[in-house]
């Protein structure tokens, strides 16, 4: 895993965190549990977005080299 992966991946918690955080709390005071629900989600996204880069600089690349 690359250092620009596992940044995109820990940034995707945060942000996840935080909205999860705030919903959880205004939804019924349970802003730890949306926390940890939207740091799920974010790190489960910026997977796929790290994933979805990857691929298409794989597909970028000439062939044959």
């Amino acid at each position: 895993m690359s250092l620009a992966s596992t940044v995109a991946q820990a940034e995707g918690c945060a942000k996840g965190a935080v909205v999860g955080g705030v919903t959880g709390h205004v939804a019924g005071h349970h802003g730890t549990a949306g926390a940890a629900a939207g740091c799920a989600i974010g790190h489960h996204e910026a997977k796929k977005k790290d994933k979805a880069a990857s691929a298409a600089a794989t597909a970028s690349q000439p062939a044959g080299k």
